[in-house]
């Protein structure tokens, strides 16, 4: 019996292609293929033997087409028991060689990550993308990316791109990080923030 299981494919890249499955969308909605695209363009090279982290990885998609266009690894943290089955499969599917796979909560995860990173010589691109909860304090889930973001200490971080609602104003700044553009994709949006030069 075929699944009926919403599935989304790798764009580009060694894997281009390759079908991964996604999990139930009342959990978790899939990064759109526009939004993916339009990442990847601004990225392009720059992905390219740089470490991925994806906060909220959901299915993965994101991280596993960053390892498709040539990441050198990338770490998934997913909270959703399911989400994280998924996530699991997509990553067998693709190269799970490269991939890290954690289920827990991503404010305290991400920074246990990115503390075993800190002395590594690796550039760092950090993505993360809080669920649409508007049932669930959706503010607070932004208000904690934004605490978590500020409080990163590391030299060796390349970007760090929020995915977020559209509607929401970003800051300026967050800790070492300054907003550098933001593009919209209906109701999602991703955000740039680069590593500021004390």
């Amino acid at each position: 019996m075929a699944s009926d299981r919403p599935t989304t494919k790798i764009i580009a890249g060694k894997y281009k292609g390759k079908i991964l499955e996604l999990p139930s969308l009342d959990v978790t909605r899939s990064s759109k293929a526009r939004l993916k695209e339009s990442l990847f363009n601004v990225l392009q090279f720059d992905i390219i033997d740089k470490i991925f982290i994806e906060s909220f990885a959901g299915s993965g998609s994101i991280g596993l087409e960053a390892i498709s266009r040539g990441a050198k690894r990338a770490y998934f943290i997913e909270k959703d028991r399911n989400s994280y089955q998924i996530l699991l499969k997509n990553c067998k599917a693709v190269e799970m060689e490269k991939c890290q796979t954690v289920q827990a909560n991503t404010f305290v995860q991400t920074p246990l990550i990115l503390d075993f990173l800190k002395s590594s010589k690796d550039e760092i691109v950090l993505y993360v993308d809080p669920p649409f909860d508007y049932r669930d304090g959706m503010d607070d889930i932004y208000v904690q990316s934004f605490d978590m973001i500020r409080n990163i200490e590391l030299d060796n971080i390349f970007i760090v791109i929020i995915e977020h609602v559209s509607s929401l104003e970003m800051p300026e700044v967050l800790g070492r990080f300054t907003l550098n553009k933001t593009k919209t994709f209906g109701k999602s949006a991703l955000s740039y923030y680069f590593y500021t030069q004390e």
